[in-house]
């Protein structure tokens, strides 16, 4: 069975009313989406051999429960659960949690973190029964939170979550569903934010493919690698960094190219061609023409074709 929306929605509202006041919504929506990861994957794989995530011994949602209340909470989640769940599953991109400018210093911080384990310690969120498959729990999460906490702080940062209807009709427009697929086809999104566009698209195909994703907001890339793995996409390469100025995807000197290729890239960003060498670009990605200044859509688009 899967968990009700609702119920879902109900507890990010409750975690991130629980965080507001020491930081603005596009930070407070990393730690409540770090928080839900931990609590699904450890629910799903804790004690499981061969699962797609590793829960090391003492990692879990159950141990950082046991931290509630202690005066070094926030140094102990740090330690003792996400450095080594980050470790063992090649995680990058999280939230400190130990951090007073954030979340307050001394007895503010201890109450703010125990109270945010609590909320999600309620039954009604036990992820042990519930399928992945199709359910998109941080894909959904992360659009609620940019819906209702962060979208202006989002979109100064040239985020937006793609629909998953939208994604959808983008993955029956490049063929996908009806082309002879294998895991050696393999699609890209240069701008990949939570990862949920390339998990839409790989689940249009008729084999498992394999997935590449470059994202330059840290925290977010860091989520998308979590969505790869709760989607059984454990070999998804998932990349942070500027993808116009810095392009992680390379075969020596070029460009790696790709079967297919989407994304929801930040539209009209001014500041495209930041770090961009466009006289010399070693990538060749601008002989068709410069983009205009304030049009960072089509800077994509050229990378895409190139």
């Amino acid at each position: 069975m899967a968990i009700k929306k609702s119920e879902l929605y109900s507890h990010l509202w409750a975690s991130c009313d629980e965080l507001r006041g020491g930081m603005d919504a596009s930070q407070y929506k990393d730690y409540v989406l770090v928080m839900l990861f931990i609590k699904y994957v450890s629910d799903k794989y804790a004690g499981q051999p061969y699962a797609p995530i590793v829960i090391p011994e003492g990692a879990s949602f159950k141990d950082m429960v046991s931290l509630k209340g202690t005066p070094n909470i926030g140094d102990d989640i740090n330690k003792k659960i996400i450095a080594p769940l980050a470790n063992a599953n090649k995680l990058s991109g999280m939230p400190d949690f130990n951090d007073p400018e954030k979340l307050g210093s001394g007895k503010e911080m201890v109450d703010k973190l125990t109270n945010l384990i609590a909320i999600f310690e309620n039954p009604a969120l036990n992820f042990s029964k519930n399928r992945a498959d199709g359910d998109d729990i941080l894909g959904d999460a992360y659009e609620y939170l940019m819906k209702n906490f962060a979208t202006e702080s989002g979109k100064s940062k040239g985020q937006f979550y793609t629909p998953a209807e939208v994604s959808r009709i983008m993955a029956k427009i490049i063929g996908i569903d009806q082309a002879e697929t294998t895991a050696q086809t393999t699609v890209y999104d240069p701008t990949c934010g939570s990862g949920s566009l390339l998990l839409k698209v790989a689940h249009e195909a008729k084999t498992p493919v394999t997935l590449y994703g470059q994202e330059k907001d840290a925290a977010t890339s860091g989520l998308a690698r979590m969505n790869m793995i709760l989607h059984d996409n454990p070999l998804a390469e998932i990349k942070q960094g500027n993808t116009l100025a810095d392009p992680k995807f390379k075969d020596q000197d070029s460009l790696k190219t790709f079967d297919y290729a989407v994304a929801n890239p930040p539209f009209s960003d001014k500041r495209w061609s930041s770090g961009v060498d466009i006289e010399n670009d070693p990538y060749n990605r601008f002989s068709f023409g410069v983009p205009p200044a304030k049009n960072g859509d089509y800077a994509y688009l050229l990378h895409i074709i190139r």
